[in-house]
């Protein structure tokens, strides 16, 4: 049966009434927090101090200024020889309706060569995976396994996109300065909860994905390899939350002295309700990168080490996106120079996008007739060695048209 848009036509109005209701309220909470970040209306140096006391002492993510807040940069020439490498991925999940328990993981790479000698090399790594030992992650003391599927094998398609990443760039050329690129976050923020246990973020984390950056950190030892990730039309809000700290009437703050107070009653709540994009919207003009900011997730806190997580804003035509870099990059002034004005200069030859990060995508992506594709392979191939193929009522009505 289709949507009934009819019924749908008055919630649609209703909810474009709201926003329209809110946009003045909205307008004076973002000319307020642009006053703070500018210092126009709060001594930055001062609120720096407060940040760095009240760090323990809130219930929201606080970024860490590294540069100042409210600077600016423009971006730097960019190199007459380089190279960018990223890459993607995409997954065909575990289907509980089927007997048969497999999951595939299509990695896929670019490698993009620019100067005298222009050239490109794509690839993209299909890979089926099925054995036990594939199909969950288990402790060496044995018991208490987490199956492979679902929000862990995100993760675990991340940690193999990073880990052909690492082998992209080691093949790279070494006499010229490269860049190596992810699409989203570097921070796996669902492993910072208490729901997985030390075992699986050993296996993940520790030996996955923070593996694969420390490899390429040796790689940018010898010659200029930052790594960076790129958010486009970014969600977060951690540089917005430093600027509550501002009109917070404590010093440190303490959430716990307002938790009974209701949300937007609050002092901070002056601030709150927008996003770092609308906050750097208005500051930074094209091509321009903001002030460096370090994250205080708790995840990066604990377990990335050397690659603690830090990003910056940038300006890319009408869009603010973040650019999220390991510490040994934003520390470095060359790499990160070399980091803002290739992602920058591939924006500009991508429409705004990364062109290297858009062409891993299309290697990487799968299809429905792909996904299709793959389950008949596998169902005929099960079928020809006479092999069971049991599968749930509610699968099988999903193939059969009753009425």
């Amino acid at each position: 049966m289709p949507l009934d848009i009819t019924r749908i036509a008055p919630q649609v109005e209703a909810m474009v009434a709201r926003i329209r209701a809110d946009g003045i309220e909205r307008r004076q909470r973002l000319e307020r927090a642009l006053g703070i970040l500018t210092g126009q209306t709060a001594d930055p140096a001062e609120l720096e101090k407060k940040i760095a006391a009240s760090l323990n002492r809130t219930t929201f993510l606080i970024a860490r200024p590294v540069e100042g807040l409210g600077g600016h940069f423009p971006a730097p020439a960019v190199p007459a020889e380089f190279s960018v490498a990223a890459s993607d991925g995409s997954q065909v999940d575990i289907d509980r309706h089927q007997s048969n328990r497999c999951y595939l993981l299509n990695t896929g790479g670019i490698v993009l060569d620019y100067g005298a000698h222009p050239n490109a090399v794509l690839n993209s790594l299909p890979r089926l995976y099925w054995r036990d030992e594939e199909l969950a992650i288990r402790p060496a003391t044995g018991g208490g396994e987490r199956l492979i599927e679902g929000t862990l094998l995100a993760i675990k398609r991340d940690v193999e996109e990073c880990r052909h990443l690492a082998d992209l760039a080691a093949a790279l050329p070494p006499d010229r300065p490269a860049l190596a690129l992810l699409d989203g976050s570097l921070i796996k923020w669902t492993l910072g909860g208490k729901e997985y246990p030390e075992f699986v973020l050993e296996e993940l984390l520790d030996r996955g994905f923070l593996a694969c950056l420390g490899k390429m950190r040796r790689l940018n030892r010898e010659r200029p390899l930052p790594v960076a990730s790129y958010i486009s039309f970014p969600g977060s809000t951690d540089v917005v939350n430093a600027l509550r700290l501002a009109v917070c009437p404590y010093d440190p703050a303490d959430c716990d002295k307002c938790k009974e107070t209701p949300s937007g009653q609050r002092d901070c709540d002056a601030v709150a309700g927008i996003r770092d994009r609308d906050l750097f919207a208005p500051l930074l003009a094209e091509g321009e990168r903001s002030a460096i900011f370090g994250s205080q997730s708790s995840i990066v806190l604990k377990r990335y080490g050397p690659h603690q997580v830090y990003f910056f804003y940038l300006r890319v035509d009408d869009e603010i996106a973040r650019v999220e870099i390991p510490e040994w990059v934003a520390r470095d002034g060359e790499r990160l120079n070399l980091t803002h004005s290739l992602i920058l200069d591939q924006c500009r030859r991508g429409h705004g996008y990364p062109v290297a990060l858009a062409e891993a995508h299309e290697q990487a992506v799968i299809t429905g007739a792909d996904r299709e594709n793959f389950q008949r392979l596998v169902e005929l191939s099960l079928a020809e060695e006479h092999l069971p193929q049991a599968a749930s009522a509610k699968s099988r009505s999903k193939k059969t048209r009753w009425i």
